[in-house]
This record gives C-alpha cells, structure tokens and sequence, in this order.
C-alpha cells in the first residue's frame, strides 16, 4: 500500500497538480522587519539585512506504539546579509543550537556556520563568491531553506553540505547559470570523517587522506518562464587515495498558479562508504571502512494552495543503500529500502512567511535477504508534529 501510494504521487507530479512554493510567493513575504515594526523609520539601505531562522513545535514519535513526545528547536539559525554597493555582497549564516567548537576543522571553521563569505559581481555575466558555503549539488529541496524542510531524505540528512572554497558563477542568460565550485571535501580531519579506528586485530585499514581533499561541482541553474525550474548537477569528490565519491543530482519543479511540484532524482557512488548506512548495516569495526557503496534517493512534493492563507502539502521519498562491488566478505547488491511520505496543513496568518504547521511523517525501513542474516528487521517510525515556521526580518 505504501509503495502503490508512492508511485501515485510520482504520477500526480509528471500532471503537474503542485502548489506554488510558499517562499517563493510574492505577496506572502514580509514588507516590514522587526526594526521598521517598532521604531517607525523605514530602513533605507540593502547593506544589512538581519534574520532570525526558525522552525520549532510540538512531535509526537511513535514506534511500536506511542514512544515519546516533547517540544523541540529543530532549526534555530540567525542570519546576516547584504549588498555593500553594485559590486561587493556578504552572507553569514549559522545555527544556534550546534556546538561553536572550531577545533579540529582543516578550514578553522566550526560546523554550526553554514554561510561565511564575500559575493564579488566581475561583470553582468560573471560572479565570485569565497569563503564557506553551500555545496551546489542540486536538486529543488537541497536548494529551499531548510526551516521549510520538516523531513530530509537520508540521502541529504547523511551529506557534509556546507564547505569553504570558492563558486565561479556564470550568466549564460539572465534566466540560465552555470556555477562551477571547487571546495574542501570534508570539514574535519580525515580520521575523525571516517572515524577510522582499529578493527579487531589491532590493524589500522589501509586508507589514506589525498594531498587534495576537494570536491568540484558543475551545477546548473535554469528557469523558463517562471513555470519549469532546474537544478542538476555533477560532483566529484575526493575521499581518500584512489578513493572518490560520484554524486548526481537532477532537480526539476513546475509552478502552475496555486499548484506546484518538484521531483529529485538523486544518486552517489561512494569509493569509501560516507553516508554510513551501508557500514551500520555490515556492522564491521574500523569506521567507514566500507568500500563501493552506491544511494539512491528519489523525492517528490506536491503543494496546493487551496485558499490565500491555506496550504495543503504531500510528500513522498524512495531511497535504496547498495553496494556496487563485491569483496571476500561483503556481496554486492541492494541491502535497504526504505520510504517516506508525508503530509500536512499550512495556515499563514498574516503576509509574512510566518505560518502553522501541521504535519504526518512516516519512514519505513526494508532490509533485504543478505541484510538480514545480518541482524537487520524491518521497521517503521511515525511522526505527527505542530508548530511554527518564520523567517523572522530582524533588520
């Protein structure tokens, strides 16, 4: 049932029966910010914009059963941004409720800081952007504010997304971009990455950092007449000697008035198993230590905004961990499979991004034959959650 459910949504989104995105609609942002509200002087100036990120509420989690309910920040991140003159932007990012220990980094940056750079405009088709940022992998959901994600895909929940380096964007047209980013592949050491530790013989595993631990990315940003979106992209990243990881993404999204969709295909092949799921699943000691590990990750969304201040939304995600090539003691194939879907209401009370939320989240984890001979079950966690989303323009 969950499966036939799934793929009638993959069907609702080729129709296109998807709600315009809320971020993205004009006439429900904020005209005036926090500081305009209470001392009655309109900010005259782009240099500084300040916001306070916020989705937090109520969750009830169930597992066999009702299992724990409590109050909970699930993003809590201040924001600082703006144009110093036609040339020269900045943007810092970072959130609240994670651990400001820099120690340990290889860019001396602690990982609660998502955004800390400089935006340099070369020209009408040319643009730099230096410091940490955002990897381009692509796809609609990677790109959306995650205060408006209630459920990342494993796939995304399990990426190191926000690097330092530097993005060389270029304006094919004023609708189509290509950014080329070049960046470090991880934030910590490469032991601490990988948690490589010593297997049960006392040996270390044969790996080693690369003297260019990089990732490089090719992404492409398209819109065609405000009604088709595109997000795709290629990596690659460096892991380890001789040790790389792939990783593709095609982003698609279609807004058709109160109706919008976006449908992600996602795929990465690991040389060393990252992501983890695969190396949990095996159980073998020594950290990441997997090798030739492949994800899939399919996501759709479908929105409809059925009144001016209402917004019904479904979601559903296909994901599979495998692995690409067998060794003496790992069989390749398919070891999980696993589902997620989604629903809920959205009330936006005033014309600011500020809304309610309520929400069903629902994952559902199948081990296949190998996985479980393992000591792998199959099995399912529920969610309901209520609460509040806002970007809240502090200045």
């Amino acid at each position: 049932m969950k499966k036939l459910m799934f793929m009638l949504l993959i069907l609702g989104s080729i129709q296109g029966v998807y709600a315009q995105r809320t971020e993205k609609s004009k006439k429900f942002m904020v005209d005036k910010t926090l500081f305009e509200e209470l001392t009655d002087v309109k900010k005259k100036s782009d240099k500084f914009n300040l916001y306070l990120n916020m989705q937090g509420g109520f969750d009830a989690n169930f597992r066999d059963g009702f299992e724990e309910g409590t109050f909970k920040m699930r993003q809590l991140r201040i924001e600082m941004k703006g144009n110093i003159n036609n040339w020269l932007s900045y943007r810092y990012r970072q959130r609240l409720n994670r651990s400001n220990d820099g120690g340990g980094m290889i860019d001396n940056v602690p990982t609660s800081i998502d955004y800390a750079g400089i935006g340099i405009k070369l020209n009408n088709r040319f643009n730099l952007f230096a410091g940490k940022q955002c990897t381009a992998y692509g796809g609609i959901e990677f790109d959306l504010n995650p205060i408006d994600i209630y459920e990342y895909s494993d796939m995304i929940e399990n990426m190191s997304n926000f690097m330092t380096g530097l993005n060389i964007g270029y304006n094919l047209t004023s609708t189509q971009q290509l950014n080329l980013q070049i960046l470090n592949s991880r934030n910590g050491s490469f032991d601490s990455t990988y948690g490589i530790t010593e297997n049960e013989e006392g040996k270390l595993p044969d790996l080693k950092s690369g003297k260019l631990p990089l990732v490089y990315t090719l992404n492409w940003n398209g819109t065609f007449n405000d009604i088709f979106k595109t997000r795709w992209s290629a990596s690659i990243l460096n892991e380890a000697k001789s040790k790389n990881m792939y990783y593709y993404a095609l982003g698609n999204e279609l807004n058709l008035d109160k109706f919008n969709m976006f449908l992600d295909f996602m795929y990465a092949q690991e040389g060393i198993d990252r992501n983890g799921t695969i190396t949990g699943i095996v159980g073998r000691p020594g950290g990441h230590n997997v090798f030739d590990t492949g994800y899939l990750s399919v996501v759709t969304k479908l929105n409809y905004r059925f009144l001016p201040k209402w917004n019904v939304f479904v979601k559903g995600m296909y994901e599979t961990a495998s692995v690409t090539k067998s060794t003496e003691d790992i069989a390749k194939g398919n070891y999980r499979t696993s589902w997620g879907y989604l629903a809920g209401v959205e009330y936006y009370p005033m014309e600011t991004n500020l809304h309610f939320f309520l929400t069903y989240v629902g994952r559902s984890y199948n081990f296949t034959s190998r996985a479980k001979i393992l000591g792998q079950e199959d099995y399912s966690t529920n969610r309901i959650s209520v609460g509040f989303i806002w970007q809240m323009p502090v200045f």
